[in-house]
Order: structure tokens, then C-alpha cells, then sequence
């Protein structure tokens, strides 16, 4: 796209693009299996995800009754690469959601999950072309909820605020959303959705089918780039 974008619409991966959920869980027991510890449920390991790669292992190894281990971390990141695309899919519409939105924003991920796996999960369910650009866990900027990261995609979109759109599935996407000034949309099929109530502004959609919708609104509310 070669003028200058004054919106932006980032997504989040795990829970809100992917369906990631069975490949974490099995990553995280086979991590607790290894270290002699108690097998998880795949919705305990579920409850743990979204913080990035080093919290979940923390949460997985304590939960499992072991000791905190130095190479839990790598080790963990290692099995995942292993399992990465087991059972990892889009979910339903997403593909087409993402695609309606490049009509109206500069399109991008915002995931907490290292970069390295984010891409290939991207390249591999055929998505990767659909984002202008992708920011992981890894990088130079705090992960979310910190705001640093959602505002260097801003800042390379060239979009204000007003013009940001970040849609999730969970509390961090929505403090990331607040903390940086901008919008929030929550998929409550993710496996990261709140139970407190939506806030004021903000979008809460059952599916990705009604995501069109909601960037048809954020749009007309927002100014058309020059």
C-alpha cells in the first residue's frame, strides 16, 4: 500500500486469528512429563496462556507441584516447535475478516507469543500475506499489556489512537487496547475472554463472521487517509 494509513486494525494470535489451545497443552505436559511432575488439564494450561511463553512455563511447572527449573523455558519452546502445527487452526472466518479489513486499515498481529512461531503458524495456514506487519514476544518492546508494542505498530502505520483498532480475545488485549488510547473488539469464542462486562466503546462479537460489521463501524468513525 503505498499512501500514507491513518488507521490501523492489529489482531492478536492465540485465541482471536488461531486455535492454538491443544498444542500448547500438549507442549506444557510433555515439558511437566519430562521434569517428573503431574499431568495438566488442556483447560488448566488454557488459563495459564496469553502472557507469553515464560509465564505459561512458570504457571505449568508450579501448577504440576515441581521446583522452578532454570531450562524449563528453552526446553518448553523446543517441544513446542516440535508440535507447533499439530492442531493448530484458523478459526472459522478469520481469513475473511482480516481480508475485509485490509480495506479500510493497515492490517497487523500483535502476539505475545515468540516471533519465530508466530510466523510460521502465519505462513502455514496461508494468512501471512494478509499482515503488514507482525510483532512478537521476543522483540525490543515489553509485551502486552504493556502498551509500547500496540504503539510501535501505531507509530509505523502512522495512525493515531483514534484510528486503532485492536481486537482480541482477552483482558490483556483490552488493557493493551486502553493503556495505548485506542479501540478494543473482544472475540468471546476465545479462549482468553473475560467475565466482567464489555466497557464503554468497546465491541464484543460471538464470531469472526461480525467482525466486517464492527470495522465498517470503527471506520466511519475515523478519518479516511489523505
Amino acid at each position: 500500500m503505498g499512501h500514507v494509513h491513518r488507521r490501523l486494525i492489529a489482531f492478536d494470535l492465540d485465541g482471536t486469528l488461531v486455535d492454538s489451545r491443544q498444542d500448547l497443552a500438549d507442549s506444557a505436559n510433555q515439558l511437566v512429563a519430562e521434569l517428573g511432575g503431574r499431568p495438566l488439564t488442556t483447560e488448566a494450561v488454557v488459563g495459564m496462556i496469553g502472557e507469553g511463553a515464560a509465564l505459561l512455563v512458570q504457571r505449568a511447572v508450579a501448577a504440576a507441584g515441581l521446583p522452578e527449573q532454570q531450562d524449563a523455558l528453552p526446553r518448553f519452546l523446543d517441544i513446542y516447535d516440535t508440535r507447533l502445527l499439530n492442531h493448530t487452526r484458523l478459526y472459522p472466518g478469520i481469513a475473511d475478516a482480516v481480508a475485509h479489513a485490509r480495506t479500510h486499515a493497515r492490517v497487523a498481529v500483535l502476539t505475545n507469543k515468540p516471533l519465530r512461531p508466530s510466523y510460521r503458524i502465519l505462513e502455514a495456514l496461508g494468512v501471512r500475506e494478509l499482515f503488514d506487519d507482525v510483532i512478537g514476544g521476543d522483540g525490543p518492546h515489553p509485551r502486552k499489556p504493556d502498551p509500547a508494542s500496540l504503539q510501535a505498530l501505531m507509530a509505523r502505520a502512522a495512525a493515531a489512537p483514534v484510528g486503532t483498532l485492536l481486537v482480541g480475545d482477552s483482558r490483556i488485549d483490552r488493557e493493551t487496547a486502553r493503556r495505548a488510547g485506542a479501540r478494543c473488539c473482544l472475540l468471546s469464542y476465545g479462549f482468553g475472554f473475560p467475565d466482567d462486562p464489555g466497557r464503554d466503546g468497546e465491541w464484543i462479537v460471538a464470531d469472526a463472521a461480525a467482525l466486517p460489521g464492527v470495522f465498517e463501524q470503527f471506520a466511519t468513525a475515523t478519518p479516511h487517509p489523505a
